[in-house]
Protein backbone atom coordinates (compact mmCIF):
# COMPACT_ATOMS: atom_id res chain seq x y z
CA UNK A 1 0.00 0.00 0.00
CA UNK A 2 3.18 2.26 0.42
CA UNK A 3 6.26 2.48 -1.20
CA UNK A 4 9.55 1.56 0.42
CA UNK A 5 11.27 4.90 -0.58
CA UNK A 6 14.41 5.76 -2.02
CA UNK A 7 17.32 6.42 -0.17
CA UNK A 8 18.62 9.94 -0.21
CA UNK A 9 21.52 10.51 1.75
CA UNK A 10 23.01 9.64 5.45
CA UNK A 11 23.01 12.14 7.85
CA UNK A 12 23.72 12.78 11.57
CA UNK A 13 21.06 11.90 14.37
CA UNK A 14 19.65 14.31 16.75
CA UNK A 15 18.60 12.06 19.27
CA UNK A 16 22.35 10.45 19.86
CA UNK A 17 24.48 12.87 17.82
CA UNK A 18 26.03 10.11 15.60
CA UNK A 19 27.54 11.93 12.84
CA UNK A 20 25.98 9.62 9.50
CA UNK A 21 24.00 6.59 11.23
CA UNK A 22 20.71 8.68 9.70
CA UNK A 23 19.55 7.38 6.82
CA UNK A 24 16.91 9.57 5.43
CA UNK A 25 14.41 7.98 2.71
CA UNK A 26 12.27 9.62 0.09
CA UNK A 27 8.61 8.55 -1.07
CA UNK A 28 6.67 8.62 -3.74
CA UNK A 29 4.45 11.39 -2.07
CA UNK A 30 7.87 13.18 -1.69
CA UNK A 31 7.79 13.02 2.05
CA UNK A 32 10.78 11.75 3.86
CA UNK A 33 11.50 9.38 6.66
CA UNK A 34 14.54 9.15 8.62
CA UNK A 35 16.02 5.84 10.39
CA UNK A 36 19.12 5.99 12.73
CA UNK A 37 21.19 2.51 13.01
CA UNK A 38 22.79 4.27 16.20
CA UNK A 39 19.69 4.87 18.44
CA UNK A 40 16.97 3.10 16.42
CA UNK A 41 14.85 6.49 16.44
CA UNK A 42 12.43 6.90 13.56
CA UNK A 43 11.17 9.74 12.56
CA UNK A 44 9.28 11.44 9.65
CA UNK A 45 11.10 14.51 8.23
CA UNK A 46 9.85 17.96 6.86
CA UNK A 47 10.66 17.52 2.82
CA UNK A 48 11.42 21.14 1.35
CA UNK A 49 9.45 20.30 -1.36
CA UNK A 50 6.09 19.39 0.39
CA UNK A 51 5.12 17.84 3.41
CA UNK A 52 1.66 16.15 4.66
CA UNK A 53 2.55 14.16 8.12
CA UNK A 54 -1.13 12.71 8.10
CA UNK A 55 -0.48 10.32 5.39
CA UNK A 56 2.21 7.22 6.32
CA UNK A 57 4.90 7.44 4.14
CA UNK A 58 5.74 3.58 4.78
CA UNK A 59 4.94 0.00 2.94
CA UNK A 60 3.41 -0.71 5.90
CA UNK A 61 -0.62 -0.05 6.87
CA UNK A 62 -0.66 -0.88 10.84
CA UNK A 63 -4.00 -1.17 12.52
CA UNK A 64 -4.32 -0.55 16.47
CA UNK A 65 -7.92 -3.58 16.65
CA UNK A 66 -9.49 -1.88 19.59
CA UNK A 67 -12.19 -4.64 19.03
CA UNK A 68 -13.98 -5.22 22.06
CA UNK A 69 -11.30 -4.99 24.80
CA UNK A 70 -12.80 -1.66 25.59
CA UNK A 71 -15.10 -3.57 27.72
CA UNK A 72 -18.02 -0.85 27.08
CA UNK A 73 -16.34 2.12 28.45
CA UNK A 74 -15.35 5.25 26.41
CA UNK A 75 -12.59 6.65 28.07
CA UNK A 76 -10.94 2.89 28.02
CA UNK A 77 -11.59 2.93 23.82
CA UNK A 78 -10.09 6.67 24.28
CA UNK A 79 -6.91 6.06 25.74
CA UNK A 80 -6.35 2.83 23.56
CA UNK A 81 -6.59 5.49 20.63
CA UNK A 82 -4.51 7.71 21.87
CA UNK A 83 -2.13 4.39 22.66
CA UNK A 84 -2.27 3.83 18.87
CA UNK A 85 -1.84 7.42 17.80
CA UNK A 86 0.74 7.69 19.41
CA UNK A 87 2.62 5.13 18.92
CA UNK A 88 2.79 5.94 14.92
CA UNK A 89 -0.49 3.40 13.78
CA UNK A 90 -2.27 4.55 10.79
CA UNK A 91 -5.73 3.48 11.97
CA UNK A 92 -7.68 1.50 14.82
CA UNK A 93 -10.53 -0.93 14.05
CA UNK A 94 -13.57 -1.57 16.24
CA UNK A 95 -16.21 -4.19 15.68
CA UNK A 96 -19.79 -3.33 15.67
CA UNK A 97 -22.71 -6.45 16.35
CA UNK A 98 -26.31 -6.20 16.45
CA UNK A 99 -26.70 -8.98 18.91
CA UNK A 100 -30.27 -9.98 18.21
CA UNK A 101 -29.35 -11.18 14.60
CA UNK A 102 -25.25 -12.98 15.22
CA UNK A 103 -26.79 -14.97 18.27
CA UNK A 104 -29.55 -16.81 18.72
CA UNK A 105 -31.91 -16.67 21.58
CA UNK A 106 -31.13 -19.63 22.99
CA UNK A 107 -27.45 -18.67 23.14
CA UNK A 108 -27.97 -15.17 24.86
CA UNK A 109 -30.50 -16.82 27.04
CA UNK A 110 -27.88 -18.83 28.41
CA UNK A 111 -26.23 -18.42 31.49
CA UNK A 112 -22.79 -15.94 31.64
CA UNK A 113 -20.73 -14.21 34.49
CA UNK A 114 -19.78 -11.21 33.80
CA UNK A 115 -19.46 -7.25 34.97
CA UNK A 116 -22.81 -6.40 33.27
CA UNK A 117 -24.69 -9.35 34.89
CA UNK A 118 -25.41 -13.47 34.75
CA UNK A 119 -26.98 -13.62 31.21
CA UNK A 120 -24.89 -14.05 27.75
CA UNK A 121 -27.27 -11.13 26.41
CA UNK A 122 -26.10 -8.49 29.26
CA UNK A 123 -22.08 -9.65 28.58
CA UNK A 124 -22.88 -8.94 24.74
CA UNK A 125 -24.89 -5.90 25.34
CA UNK A 126 -22.24 -4.93 27.74
CA UNK A 127 -19.43 -4.80 24.97
CA UNK A 128 -21.51 -3.02 22.26
CA UNK A 129 -21.28 1.37 21.31
CA UNK A 130 -24.12 2.89 20.12
CA UNK A 131 -24.64 6.23 17.97
CA UNK A 132 -23.56 8.49 20.56
CA UNK A 133 -20.31 6.52 21.24
CA UNK A 134 -19.16 6.11 17.67
CA UNK A 135 -19.96 9.63 16.74
CA UNK A 136 -17.72 10.35 20.07
CA UNK A 137 -15.09 7.82 18.73
CA UNK A 138 -15.16 9.80 15.19
CA UNK A 139 -14.75 13.08 16.55
CA UNK A 140 -11.97 12.00 19.00
CA UNK A 141 -10.14 9.92 16.40
CA UNK A 142 -10.23 13.20 13.93
CA UNK A 143 -8.51 14.96 16.89
CA UNK A 144 -5.65 12.75 16.94
CA UNK A 145 -5.17 12.53 13.51
CA UNK A 146 -5.61 8.79 13.25
CA UNK A 147 -8.66 6.87 10.82
CA UNK A 148 -11.08 4.58 12.64
CA UNK A 149 -12.94 1.72 11.12
CA UNK A 150 -14.99 -1.32 12.02
CA UNK A 151 -15.78 -5.17 11.30
CA UNK A 152 -19.31 -5.32 11.17
CA UNK A 153 -20.84 -8.75 12.31
CA UNK A 154 -24.02 -8.30 10.20
CA UNK A 155 -25.86 -6.30 7.92
CA UNK A 156 -27.74 -4.05 10.17
CA UNK A 157 -24.31 -3.04 11.68
CA UNK A 158 -22.81 -2.27 8.57
CA UNK A 159 -25.46 0.20 7.73
CA UNK A 160 -25.13 1.66 10.79
CA UNK A 161 -21.45 2.53 9.69
CA UNK A 162 -22.75 4.11 7.02
CA UNK A 163 -23.24 7.37 9.29
CA UNK A 164 -19.31 8.13 9.81
CA UNK A 165 -17.22 9.12 6.71
CA UNK A 166 -15.16 6.29 7.04
CA UNK A 167 -12.15 5.12 4.48
CA UNK A 168 -12.21 1.61 5.08
CA UNK A 169 -14.14 -1.04 5.31
CA UNK A 170 -13.29 -5.03 7.18
CA UNK A 171 -14.44 -8.66 6.79
CA UNK A 172 -14.29 -10.42 10.06
CA UNK A 173 -13.05 -14.08 9.15
CA UNK A 174 -16.12 -15.52 10.29
CA UNK A 175 -18.44 -12.71 7.91
CA UNK A 176 -16.16 -14.23 5.26
CA UNK A 177 -19.22 -16.58 4.28
CA UNK A 178 -21.49 -14.44 4.22
CA UNK A 179 -22.59 -13.37 1.18
CA UNK A 180 -24.84 -10.83 1.94
CA UNK A 181 -22.62 -8.58 4.13
CA UNK A 182 -19.84 -9.41 2.01
CA UNK A 183 -21.93 -7.67 -1.14
CA UNK A 184 -23.29 -4.89 0.84
CA UNK A 185 -19.72 -3.89 1.96
CA UNK A 186 -18.35 -4.27 -1.69
CA UNK A 187 -20.99 -2.01 -2.81
CA UNK A 188 -19.53 0.84 -0.92
CA UNK A 189 -16.42 0.25 -2.82
CA UNK A 190 -14.23 1.35 0.15
CA UNK A 191 -10.47 -0.24 0.40
CA UNK A 192 -11.41 -3.60 2.54
CA UNK A 193 -9.15 -5.80 4.33
CA UNK A 194 -10.51 -9.08 4.43
CA UNK A 195 -9.26 -11.65 7.23
CA UNK A 196 -9.37 -15.00 5.97
CA UNK A 197 -8.99 -17.11 9.74
CA UNK A 198 -10.44 -20.50 9.17
CA UNK A 199 -11.47 -20.43 5.83
CA UNK A 200 -10.14 -22.68 2.89
CA UNK A 201 -8.64 -21.02 -0.44
CA UNK A 202 -12.00 -21.75 -2.02
CA UNK A 203 -14.11 -19.97 0.28
CA UNK A 204 -11.39 -17.11 0.39
CA UNK A 205 -11.80 -17.25 -3.38
CA UNK A 206 -15.29 -17.05 -3.70
CA UNK A 207 -15.15 -13.90 -1.31
CA UNK A 208 -12.33 -12.22 -3.91
CA UNK A 209 -14.78 -12.82 -6.81
CA UNK A 210 -17.42 -10.58 -4.77
CA UNK A 211 -14.91 -7.87 -4.78
CA UNK A 212 -14.11 -8.24 -7.79
CA UNK A 213 -17.50 -8.28 -9.39
CA UNK A 214 -18.25 -4.80 -7.43
CA UNK A 215 -15.04 -3.36 -8.49
CA UNK A 216 -14.06 -2.98 -5.16
CA UNK A 217 -10.18 -2.53 -3.92
CA UNK A 218 -9.07 -5.11 -1.41
CA UNK A 219 -6.69 -7.11 0.55
CA UNK A 220 -6.43 -10.06 2.22
CA UNK A 221 -4.84 -10.74 5.33
CA UNK A 222 -3.60 -14.14 7.03
CA UNK A 223 -4.65 -14.93 10.20
CA UNK A 224 -5.19 -17.62 12.34
CA UNK A 225 -8.86 -17.56 14.37
CA UNK A 226 -7.85 -18.78 17.89
CA UNK A 227 -7.62 -16.66 20.36
CA UNK A 228 -4.19 -16.91 21.66
CA UNK A 229 -2.74 -18.58 18.16
CA UNK A 230 -0.27 -21.05 19.26
CA UNK A 231 3.04 -20.20 17.11
CA UNK A 232 3.20 -23.50 15.66
CA UNK A 233 0.01 -22.71 13.47
CA UNK A 234 1.37 -19.15 12.33
CA UNK A 235 1.70 -20.45 8.90
CA UNK A 236 3.36 -17.48 7.40
CA UNK A 237 3.97 -18.76 4.04
CA UNK A 238 0.35 -18.16 3.36
CA UNK A 239 1.25 -14.70 3.26
CA UNK A 240 2.87 -15.81 -0.59
CA UNK A 241 0.55 -18.53 -1.40
CA UNK A 242 -2.91 -15.76 -0.70
CA UNK A 243 -0.68 -12.98 -3.28
CA UNK A 244 0.34 -15.46 -5.67
CA UNK A 245 -2.90 -16.88 -6.15
CA UNK A 246 -5.13 -14.03 -6.07
CA UNK A 247 -2.51 -11.30 -7.30
CA UNK A 248 -3.44 -8.98 -4.54
CA UNK A 249 -1.65 -7.22 -1.44
CA UNK A 250 -1.45 -9.22 1.50
CA UNK A 251 -1.22 -8.50 5.46
CA UNK A 252 -1.18 -9.95 8.57
CA UNK A 253 -3.41 -10.00 11.43
CA UNK A 254 -1.94 -11.41 15.09
CA UNK A 255 -3.96 -13.24 17.24
CA UNK A 256 -0.79 -14.70 19.32
CA UNK A 257 0.20 -13.72 22.61
CA UNK A 258 4.26 -14.15 22.60
CA UNK A 259 5.17 -10.82 21.71
CA UNK A 260 5.40 -9.21 18.04
CA UNK A 261 7.79 -11.85 16.57
CA UNK A 262 5.56 -13.06 14.01
CA UNK A 263 3.84 -9.85 12.84
CA UNK A 264 7.81 -8.49 12.45
CA UNK A 265 8.39 -11.59 10.41
CA UNK A 266 5.24 -11.49 8.87
CA UNK A 267 6.21 -8.10 7.62
CA UNK A 268 10.03 -9.28 6.32
CA UNK A 269 7.59 -11.60 4.23
CA UNK A 270 6.06 -8.95 2.42
CA UNK A 271 3.15 -8.37 4.27
CA UNK A 272 1.36 -5.07 3.62
CA UNK A 273 -0.86 -4.49 6.57
CA UNK A 274 -0.05 -5.81 10.44
CA UNK A 275 -3.19 -5.61 12.24
CA UNK A 276 -2.96 -6.67 16.50
CA UNK A 277 -5.34 -6.38 18.92
CA UNK A 278 -3.83 -3.82 21.86
CA UNK A 279 -5.13 -3.26 25.36
CA UNK A 280 -4.52 -1.20 28.55
CA UNK A 281 -3.70 -4.57 30.46
CA UNK A 282 -3.48 -7.60 29.27
CA UNK A 283 -4.76 -9.86 32.26
CA UNK A 284 -7.86 -7.93 32.16
CA UNK A 285 -11.67 -8.87 32.18
CA UNK A 286 -12.16 -9.87 27.93
CA UNK A 287 -11.51 -12.89 25.66
CA UNK A 288 -9.14 -10.84 23.56
CA UNK A 289 -6.83 -9.32 26.51
CA UNK A 290 -4.48 -11.73 26.47
CA UNK A 291 -3.95 -12.15 22.44
CA UNK A 292 -3.17 -8.11 22.57
CA UNK A 293 -0.48 -5.82 23.01
CA UNK A 294 -0.46 -3.50 25.68
CA UNK A 295 1.12 -0.04 24.76
CA UNK A 296 5.31 -0.59 25.06
CA UNK A 297 4.82 -3.49 22.90
CA UNK A 298 2.74 -1.45 20.08
CA UNK A 299 5.55 1.33 20.55
CA UNK A 300 8.01 -1.39 19.90
CA UNK A 301 5.74 -3.60 16.97
CA UNK A 302 5.35 -0.59 15.07
CA UNK A 303 9.58 0.89 15.57
CA UNK A 304 10.73 -3.15 14.36
CA UNK A 305 8.12 -3.68 11.75
CA UNK A 306 8.80 -0.03 10.44
CA UNK A 307 12.21 -0.76 10.31
CA UNK A 308 12.26 -3.58 8.03
CA UNK A 309 12.05 -1.75 4.52
CA UNK A 310 15.00 0.05 5.59
CA UNK A 311 16.83 -3.52 6.64
CA UNK A 312 15.86 -5.19 3.50
CA UNK A 313 16.79 -2.43 1.21
CA UNK A 314 16.48 -2.01 -2.57
CA UNK A 315 18.65 -4.82 -3.24
CA UNK A 316 21.31 -2.72 -4.98
CA UNK A 317 24.93 -4.21 -4.16
CA UNK A 318 26.87 -1.08 -3.33
CA UNK A 319 29.68 0.37 -1.37
CA UNK A 320 28.52 2.38 1.73
CA UNK A 321 30.21 5.78 2.67
CA UNK A 322 31.04 4.16 5.86
CA UNK A 323 32.40 1.45 4.46
CA UNK A 324 35.56 3.40 2.07
CA UNK A 325 37.72 4.08 5.82
CA UNK A 326 37.39 0.39 6.69
CA UNK A 327 38.63 -0.25 2.66
CA UNK A 328 41.41 2.07 2.61
CA UNK A 329 42.47 -0.04 5.93
CA UNK A 330 41.97 -3.12 5.16
CA UNK A 331 42.69 -3.15 1.39
CA UNK A 332 46.07 -2.55 -0.28
CA UNK A 333 44.94 -2.19 -3.40
CA UNK A 334 42.01 0.31 -2.17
Amino acid sequence: MRDKGVLKYHGPCKACGSKDNKAVYEHDNGELSAYCFGCGDYAVEDNPVTSNKKENNMSLFIIGEIGINHNGDLEIAKELIDVAADAGADAVKFQKRTIDLVYTQDFLDGTRESPWGTTQREQKEGLEFGLNDYTEIDNYCKEKGIEWYASAWDLDSQLFLRNYNLKYNKIASPMLTNFELLNAVAEEKKYTFISTGMSSMDQISNAVEVFRKHNCTFELMHCNSSYPMNPLEANLNCIKSLREKFKCDVGYSGHESMGYLICTTAAALGATSIERHITIDRSGYGSDQAASLEERGLDRMLRDVRLIDTILGDGTKKIWPSEIPVMKKLRDNS
